[in-house]
């Protein structure tokens, strides 16, 4: 009786020694498949955290651009003359020396149009006139208070054909400057300007022989983002 129960318990310590080591060797890999999934999905949420960051800033720029891009866009046409806007001249030694072409006459046209708010009366004095390249030429508007209140306005240009913009140069005019007028006040606004003779070798502009200047008045009101661009002139 004695053997068999020692033989019963020999057998049992043999079944527990095999079976010990195989669930000490798994519970640190368990252990390790945890740890593993818990970097895993760490890891996942810094990626998600990354990309709503990615995509705020992203949002972020796209909306400042919007807002910018008007104000840009102005400053860009005003220095390279692009999209119909004129030069401004500022060197009067050029303007001395320039040699008048009289076979190439240009017809000059003039417009004047009102932003929707604007209560000014607003109109060119001429409808046209005829200029050669390189020879100067003086324009005026008018513009009129027909109300019982003063009225403050600022004006923004460009020519037609665009591609001319770059040889209109304008020496003096009320572009970009505000304009107080008080109840029923008329003046005169002159624009002082003239082509620039290298429209004559500019092959694009050979069939070119007409071009309209146009400006548009604006009543100045608090946050209306009409400012001069630092390289141009006031007149």
């Amino acid at each position: 009786m004695l053997r068999t129960l020692l033989l019963i318990s020999s057998n049992s310590l043999r079944q527990s020694s095999r079976q010990s080591p195989w669930k000490l060797r798994n519970i640190p890999q368990q252990q390790i498949r945890w740890q593993s999934s818990r970097q895993n999905d760490e890891e996942v949420r810094k990626r998600i955290r990354s990309t709503l960051y990615y995509v705020t800033a992203a949002g972020v720029l796209t909306v400042g651009l919007s807002y910018a891009a008007v104000p840009l866009y102005r400053m860009f046409c005003q220095a390279y003359s692009y999209g119909g806007t004129t030069s401004s001249a500022d060197d009067g030694s050029k303007v001395e020396k320039m040699q008048r072409i009289k076979d190439r006459p240009i017809k000059i046209k003039f417009n004047a149009d009102l932003g929707a708010a604007m209560r000014w009366n607003f109109k060119p004095q001429q409808v046209e006139i005829i200029v050669s390249p390189g020879e100067t030429a003086l324009a005026f508007y008018t513009a009129k208070n027909p109300t019982n209140q003063p009225v403050i306005g600022i004006s923004t240009y460009n020519v037609i054909p665009f591609e001319a913009g770059q040889y209109f140069n304008k020496i003096q005019c009320f572009c970009f400057e505000e304009q107080q007028l008080n109840p029923h006040e008329e003046v005169d606004m002159p624009v002082f300007f003239y082509i620039d003779p290298e429209f004559c070798e500019d092959p694009k502009m050979e069939l070119v022989d007409e071009i309209t200047l146009s400006y548009t008045f604006f009543e100045s009101k608090e946050g209306l983002n009409l400012q001069m661009p630092s390289y141009a002139n006031r007149h």
